[in-house]
């Protein structure tokens, strides 16, 4: 792929810009949740939705996909969800005397994976597969999937009962966890005024959504990435600031290498959705909670003193000094 001009960074950062106002006239109230979605895509990532019910979640992968000409598919994670659940199974054919594939609901575009920690462990790793490899193996044939395909995976915060921890390498695969808070009133008063006059937001199929990328489009603008520009100076502040995770004396276990992958890709996302070819500090500050926050594991007793470790994160950002 040749150098990129300013025209072409210009006019990619327009049309993702138009995509989050789209977004935004659906989903109230929740700019930086979207935003933090458009870069789980660009960056060819998936991400993990925290936030109560009733946040707009499932809206918002809908909405987004119906903007992106894309395919998205809803899966219910419970306690009795089989693997075979997910990817499929093949089934005898009496008709034509041989096995076929049934496909899983795991065969989309956008795969919004609902109370992902309501399923056990084996479950749950039946994404990974399909996270890293974005392929799935059924009876020891490898099937490809979507060039598209991303994971938006829901959890509740306050809910555990009936729940299982996600496995700290299924967590590492998520190139983000966005949380999901309750909209400012404003939004919320707009949230009821339009299903007051029976224009209810949830409702894609009244003309407030239309394609605005296609899949080609998509995937030109992931290739854009890799001429967005990162000088010494900003890798070497991501850098530190991943590894100070390591040593920080509230922390058990630091984000690994990969978390500093996905801070600088992240970044370089979100770089292109603010029109500019190249990484600025504050692009790595802006997403050190949400790549970070979930790789990282505190000592008990930080727990115990009520310590976040969207806090820990903040004290390492106020310690690591910003490149100018």
């Amino acid at each position: 792929m040749s150098d990129i001009s300013d025209d072409e960074i210009r006019g990619v950062s327009e049309q993702l810009n138009e995509l989050l106002d789209q977004l935004a006239r659906v989903v109230t109230g929740q700019s930086r949740v979207l935003e933090e979605m458009v870069i789980t895509l660009l960056a060819r990532g998936h991400a993990l939705l925290e936030g109560v019910p009733g946040t707009a979640k499932t809206l918002a992968v809908r909405a987004l996909a119906a903007s992106l000409s894309l395919q998205a598919k809803r899966i219910q994670f419970t306690p009795d969800l089989m693997p075979s659940d997910i990817v499929g199974t093949n089934v005898f054919n009496l008709a034509q005397n041989s096995f076929e594939l049934l496909r899983g609901p795991i065969f989309t575009d956008l795969l919004l994976a609902d109370e992902i920690n309501r399923a056990p462990a084996k479950t749950q790793s039946a994404l990974l597969e399909a996270m890293a490899e974005r392929q799935v193996t059924i009876d020891g044939n490898q099937h490809p999937l979507s060039s598209a395909f991303a994971v938006f995976a829901t959890q509740n915060p306050v809910e555990f009962e009936g729940t299982y921890p996600l496995p700290e390498a299924q967590q590492d695969r998520f190139l983000l966890k966005i949380r999901i808070h309750y909209p400012e009133k404003e939004a919320e008063r707009a949230i009821l005024l339009a299903t007051h006059l029976g224009h209810p937001l949830d409702n894609l199929s009244d003309g407030r959504i239309h394609p605005i990328f296609k899949l080609d489009s998509l995937i030109r603008a992931q290739q854009f990435l890799v001429k967005i520009r990162v000088e010494e100076p900003v890798l070497d502040y991501a850098l530190a600031v991943v590894r100070a995770t390591r040593e920080h004396e509230s922390v058990q276990l630091g984000a690994g290498p990969r978390g500093s992958i996905h801070l600088l890709v992240a970044s370089k996302a979100r770089a292109l959705v603010k029109g500019r070819d190249y990484v600025i500090p504050d692009d790595i500050v802006a997403l050190v909670e949400p790549v970070l926050g979930h790789r990282i594991t505190l000592k008990a007793e930080a727990e115990i003193t009520g310590t976040t470790p969207a806090e820990v994160l903040q004290t390492i950002l106020d310690k690591v000094d910003v490149p100018r």
